[in-house]
């Protein structure tokens, strides 16, 4: 989920930036420039930081699971050769 008090947040300093013959509309601007925002950041199909870091831990059991059965096999394939003479 997009967190909506920074796009507010980002609205609010956007509209702040208004030349001064335009206050009247700042309103109304920082309304669609908080809509334009949402709309264009839902596009981008983001992730939260705690599913990212949730995923992140996965990854970093999986490849330490992926360690540990290498080095299992290399360890079977070398009981399982025969002794050279």
């Amino acid at each position: 989920m997009i967190d909506l008090k920074a796009i507010d947040e980002l609205a609010r300093r956007l509209a702040a930036h208004l030349p001064p013959g335009l206050e009247d509309a700042r309103a109304d601007l920082e309304k669609h420039l908080r809509a334009g925002l949402q709309a264009g950041l839902a596009r981008l199909d983001l992730v939260t930081r705690e599913e990212f870091e949730v995923q992140a831990a996965v990854l970093r059991r999986s490849r330490e699971k992926l360690a540990a059965l290498e080095q299992r096999v290399a360890e079977l394939e070398a009981a399982a050769k025969p002794p050279t003479h």
